[in-house]
């Protein structure tokens, strides 16, 4: 009688852990581990760490409004309730991605969304905005720790390229549409139970995400070698929020305010201090020599012009729909809806646009289309119908969609694969900043309601400016390079 098959690894799986290759006969290439369920129960715990991240950059703004009325305080608060989480954010994701290289992905990635989880608690309860904004901030720091070291875990439990890319792929649609439903969740929360209620819907995905990630996710390997460099973890997020307040508070109290002269003071300082640290330091948070790629520089540049513009409108827009035209915050929530589920589209379609006409002149379409988008809304008013303002905002939507894609691949490819994580990471803290900024200084612009729409117009013609320039210094970077 032949011999019976050996069973395929993957079946004897038994919901908890892989079995090992050495009790079955198939060998281990025959048996990926991307087929059990360990690993797709992973990709799912992954998937909701970076989705709730990406949840709560958008799900706040519809609750602006109402935070203002309930707690009090002007624009400027408003702005570093968005802000606080954006700054420590783009400050933290370098340093997160080597403390957990360092003592493993999976322990700092726990220790992540436990952060997360508990400042989310703690926003849902804050008595005042300024417990609110400190909270929002130790989010933020939670926020870091999650999206580096997602990806860590990945890339441990899919080995196969193939599966890992899908792996990937999965996980990163999942944040685009959490992206896309957190205004249209935030405003239906609001209307329904309050706006404390946004953050309260944080407790039972982190609960879940810390569940599967320690009943599933396997460890990585700790690099002990890999060093943190604290010294410029703490000049980057000091000089990040000294810029900040500037534009904030310099919008609200002038900008001869002594205050905001001294911020302004020190984040020029805290900035040059931040670079003669990179430069020294055996091993930086932020490798300067990365920025000796001239591809590499540009694209980092573009992303953040795009992030001013594009998520400093959606903060402006959030206050126009609400406090100029009077909308609800599930009717603003619905407002944006368009403009967010475009995007989504737009990126897979931007895979086949680059291909015809090459990356940096798809990256330029982008940012002309969404200046595009801006330029059609210079006319808007108060009380301006929505149906005049839904195919504007769907076009600025659309060209983030197809910009974004093209320039990721594009950083990638300018530098050696050895060092693409630490690009991806420059590339996400380059356009968390650029949101930072954004909002500060378009919020700065908006301070005023008798201003409002004087500021809106100014926002609306630095975003025509910002996305066409970056537009041009991507076509004209890339066309450099090919001359040489």
């Amino acid at each position: 009688m032949p011999k019976s098959r050996p069973v395929p690894h993957w079946r004897q799986d038994d919901g908890s852990r892989v079995a090992s290759p050495e009790q079955f006969s198939a060998p281990p290439a025959e048996q990926p581990p991307q087929r059990s369920l360990s690993a797709a129960l992973t990709l799912f715990a992954m998937s909701l760490g970076y989705g709730v991240v990406q949840l709560d950059v958008t799900i706040v703004n519809t609750a602006l409004d109402r935070i203002g009325t309930s707690l009090g305080g002007g624009v400027s608060e408003l702005q570093w309730v968005v802000n606080a989480y954006t700054i420590a954010f783009a400050a933290f994701i370098l340093t997160s991605g080597a403390l957990g290289d360092r003592i493993g992905a999976k322990r700092v990635f726990m220790a992540g969304f436990a952060i997360f989880t508990l400042a989310s608690l703690a926003c849902a309860l804050a008595p005042n905005a300024t417990v609110l904004i400190a909270s929002r901030a130790v989010q933020g720091l939670g926020a870091a720790v999650l999206v580096p070291n997602s990806l860590a875990l990945l890339n441990h439990a899919y080995p196969d390229e193939r599966a890992r890319g899908r792996a990937v792929g999965t996980w990163a649609a999942g944040a685009s549409l959490a992206l896309t439903a957190g205004p249209l969740a935030g405003g239906a929360l609001i209307a329904l139970v309050g706006w404390r209620s946004i953050f309260l819907v944080n407790l039972p995905i982190g609960i879940a995400g810390l569940w599967l990630s320690w009943r599933y996710a396997s460890e990585t390997t700790r690099n002990r070698e890999r060093e943190v460099d604290l010294p410029g973890q703490m000049l980057a997020i000091t000089a990040l929020g000294c810029l900040a307040g500037t534009i904030i508070e310099g919008g609200a109290l002038g900008l001869r305010n002594a205050w905001v002269i001294a911020a302004l003071a020190g984040a020029v300082l805290l900035a040059i201090l931040f670079i003669v640290q990179e430069a020294r330091s055996p091993h930086p948070m932020l490798p300067l020599s990365l920025f000796s790629h001239r591809l590499f520089a540009l694209t980092s540049l573009v992303g953040l012009l795009v992030n001013i513009a594009f998520y400093g409108l959606i903060f402006v827009f959030s206050l126009y729909f609400q406090r100029i035209n009077g909308l609800s915050p599930l009717q603003t929530g619905l407002a944006f809806v368009p403009m967010m589920g475009i995007v989504l589209p737009a990126n897979l379609i931007a895979a086949r646009i680059s291909e015809r006409i090459g990356a940096p002149a798809a990256i330029a379409l982008g940012g002309a289309l969404s200046a595009l988008g801006c330029l059609l809304l210079l006319p808007l008013q108060p009380g301006t119908p929505y149906v005049e303002t839904l195919v504007q905002l769907m076009i600025i939507g659309a060209g983030l969609g197809l910009l974004v894609p093209p320039l990721t691949a594009t950083l990638l490819g300018s530098v050696d694969k050895s060092r693409s994580g630490i690009a991806a990471g420059v590339l996400n803290a380059t356009r968390q900043t650029g949101s930072v900024l954004g909002v500060a200084l378009f919020g700065a612009l908006v301070g005023q309601h008798e201003t409002f729409m004087r500021g809106t117009h100014l926002a609306l013609a630095i975003s025509v400016a910002l996305l066409l320039i970056a537009g041009a210094v991507i076509w004209q970077g890339a066309e450099r390079r090919a001359v040489r």
